[in-house]
């Protein structure tokens, strides 16, 4: 069971880490578009560049476990946040499932900011 566990602990950060990584990168290539949704909802245009920075820098240390319970914890307030303002449920019942994943990536942060990186990482090196 040992090993399990310790392996679950870079799988994990590996399947949380990939959405924001991928995500970031997506932005990049669809700047525009990305930049033009976001100033629709209300959310200035101009934090594009801090958004990716964060998901692509942000989503490499959480997988290599660096920093990891700091990075995680943003990244549990960057999802709700992202939940609120861009899957609005409330007012759109097909965007429940988008805002559902979005809290549901948050309770898989604020389980590594609870119990740290985990084997095989930056964090547990030191």
């Amino acid at each position: 069971m040992d090993k399990l566990q310790q392996l679950s602990a870079p799988l994990g950060r590996l399947l949380l880490s990939v959405i924001f990584i991928f995500a970031g990168i997506g932005k990049i290539t669809d700047y525009a578009t990305t930049q033009g949704y976001m100033e629709s909802v209300g959310v200035p245009g101009m934090l594009l560049p801090l958004v990716i920075a964060f998901e692509v820098l942000g989503g490499i240390a959480v997988l290599l476990g660096y920093k990891a319970r700091l990075i995680a914890f943003l990244f549990a307030g960057f999802s709700i946040v992202s939940a609120i303002l861009f899957h609005q449920f409330w007012t759109d019942e097909s965007q429940m499932i988008s805002f559902m994943k979005n809290i549901s990536i948050a309770g898989g942060f604020l389980m590594i900011f609870a119990h740290g990186a985990g084997a095989y990482s930056i964090d547990n090196k030191r």
